[in-house]
């Protein structure tokens, strides 16, 4: 396994790879690997011969007072692991590598509407840098296919109109959240939970799927429905922050006929958790 940190020694590495015929994948991710990257690893090997994971923690998706100088780097340990998994490159940028003449001047890609929703008034400015990072990473890699967990529901649904948008040749490919036993979802920032919170924590998805119940039972009630939920979070130590029945196209308020998901966001300790269940 390869590991580059230049766009000219990804570029070469790239080239030779389509001079071979190869299809290429990428998994895009910010590092401090778990099992559910792996499985998104797993899932791109299926769909390509050659699997790119990028490793770069994204200043421009961070707000003030986020945790971009606490998020964890473990580019040694993350290697270890692609490696193991079957990942045939890594490509570990600089900050400057990626914004060559800085944030405040970097061309940036917003997509209107649906990034200004759920996360995206919870953290402004959040999904543009996501999106403006995404594009770029698909610009340097040019990947027939790229894969992303669907925990981040949002993220993806920015992504999917992204690509749609601006005609970029790439699909995208969503895997389903791996989970713990307890049914907490996978997350870098669960390393911030103490064992207290720990335990506390899978409280979030039990409550998403006792509304997902109680919607398969008949209830229509939405707004009800979402009261109900965080009053049973905050009962249980959350502080709230979004929880939203919505439609799954367009994430807005979902009607009785729609294909919903539910998407959840609460602040447990110093970490934010986000989850979903789609019904």
């Amino acid at each position: 396994m390869q590991t580059l940190h230049t766009l000219a020694e990804l570029r070469a590495a790239v080239q030779q790879h389509r001079r071979d015929g190869k299809r290429i994948a990428l998994v895009p991710t910010m590092g401090n690997l778990h099992q559910g990257h792996l499985r998104l690893v797993e899932t791109a090997l299926q769909q390509a011969d050659v699997v790119i994971t990028s490793i770069f923690v994204n200043p421009l998706q961070f707000g003030a007072n986020e945790d971009l100088d606490s998020y964890p780097r473990t580019l040694a340990e993350d290697q270890q692991h692609l490696e193991a998994a079957g990942c045939h490159l890594v490509f570990a940028p600089s900050v400057a590598e990626v914004y060559p003449d800085g944030q405040e001047l970097q061309t940036l890609v917003e997509v209107p509407g649906l990034s200004d929703l759920h996360c995206g008034a919870s953290r402004p400015g959040h999904f543009r840098g996501v999106t403006t990072v995404v594009c770029k990473l698909f610009n340097m890699v040019q990947p027939d296919t790229a894969v992303f967990g669907l925990k981040d529901y949002q993220q993806v649904a920015v992504i999917r109109k992204m690509v749609r948008d601006l005609c970029i040749p790439v699909d995208i490919i969503g895997v389903p959240t791996k989970r713990a036993d307890s049914g907490l979802a996978l997350s870098s920032r669960n390393g911030y939970l103490t064992a207290a919170e720990l335990a506390v924590a899978p409280v979030l998805h039990q409550t998403l799927q006792h509304t997902a119940a109680a919607i398969r039972n008949g209830e229509r009630d939405f707004a009800a429905l979402e009261e109900q939920a965080q009053t049973a979070l905050e009962a249980a130590g959350f502080s709230r922050d979004f929880y939203r029945i919505l439609d799954r196209t367009q994430l807005q308020p979902a009607q009785p006929e729609d294909d919903l998901v539910i998407l959840a966001a609460a602040h447990l300790g110093r970490a934010r958790l986000i989850d979903n269940i789609e019904v």
